[in-house]
């Protein structure tokens, strides 16, 4: 399975952006997504997560109520839009696959599998 997340970028405090992620050689269908953030000098912290088909959906507290995420089997696409920046959204985006089951089994980042290379989102005042 591999996952190429592409979106991130330079954007003013306020604005949005929406990051993308496409996954290949696998199921993508029956796989729950989520999407982690890495700012420097922390660890790696949940954002966001997914089931299979979209019924189910988490949200860390920090970013409740700015993000949504979404998925589109037809396109093996996970998207996570990103409104009302903050500058202390500033990290590393990660999407990451859980190959092995449908439904999110947790928001520990050792619940996923399999994960892309990282988008850089930096919000600036």
């Amino acid at each position: 399975v591999q996952l190429q997340a592409s979106g991130g970028g330079l954007v003013q405090a306020g604005g949005s952006l929406t990051l993308s992620c496409v996954v290949s050689g696998g199921t993508f269908s029956t796989y729950a997504m989520g999407w982690f953030r890495q700012a420097p000098g922390k660890e790696r912290e949940f954002v966001s997560a997914i089931n299979w088909i979209g019924l189910s959906i988490y949200y860390s507290d920090s970013v409740k109520g700015r993000f949504t995420i979404s998925r589109d089997n037809a396109k093996n696409t996970v998207s996570l839009q990103m409104n009302s920046l903050k500058l202390e959204d500033t990290a590393v985006y990660y999407c990451a696959a859980d190959p092995k089951r449908r439904w999110v089994a947790g928001t520990s980042s050792a619940e996923f599998g399999a994960w892309g290379q990282g988008t850089l989102v930096t919000v600036s005042s």
